[in-house]
């Protein structure tokens, strides 16, 4: 069983851009966004993939993941499919030590939020925090992409 295991955390200000070794284009779908289960399309740049997520386990630390290279063409035609709300953002790759951190920077509905994620092999497992990281918001469901589609970061006030 694949499972994902993740911390994630707000961003402080846009200074991860300039130690950031890699960006992408990211638009995403949800078929399925129901609590404890997902379905997901997303194209990153020239790239697309449906992914199935279970539910969060351990204070949103992790959960079950299955993710699966499709062509672009079919998941194009799949975000036709998608319930209203993709979500389009610029993703940034920044090291920090021995892990990478994924910082989403959110376009559109969600402009002005980001969001970074680090991935770990075990829930304990230590890291270091690069400097732009702020609060820690792993398990606040309104932070989810899933969530955002519904409830946009610009309806927060």
């Amino acid at each position: 069983m694949a499972l994902e295991i993740e911390r994630k955390f707000l961003v402080l200000d846009d200074s991860f851009k300039h130690e950031a070794f890699s960006s992408s284009h990211i638009q995403q779908g949800y078929i399925c966004s129901e609590r404890g289960r997902t379905v997901r399309i997303r194209i990153r740049d020239e790239h697309a993939y449906i992914t199935i997520k279970g539910p969060s386990l351990n204070g949103g630390l992790s959960r079950y993941e299955f993710e699966q290279e499709i062509p672009l063409d079919d998941a194009r035609q799949l975000l036709t499919l998608c319930d209203p709300g993709i979500i389009d953002k610029t993703r940034w790759l920044v090291r920090s030590d021995h892990h990478v951190f994924e910082v989403d920077e959110f376009h559109g509905d969600n402009d002005g939020l980001i969001v970074a994620e680090v991935e770990l092999a075990s829930e304990d497992e230590a890291f270091v925090k690069p400097h732009f990281i702020g609060k820690e918001v792993t398990g606040d469901r309104r932070y989810y992409n899933s969530q955002l589609r519904q409830r946009p970061f610009k309806t927060w006030q």
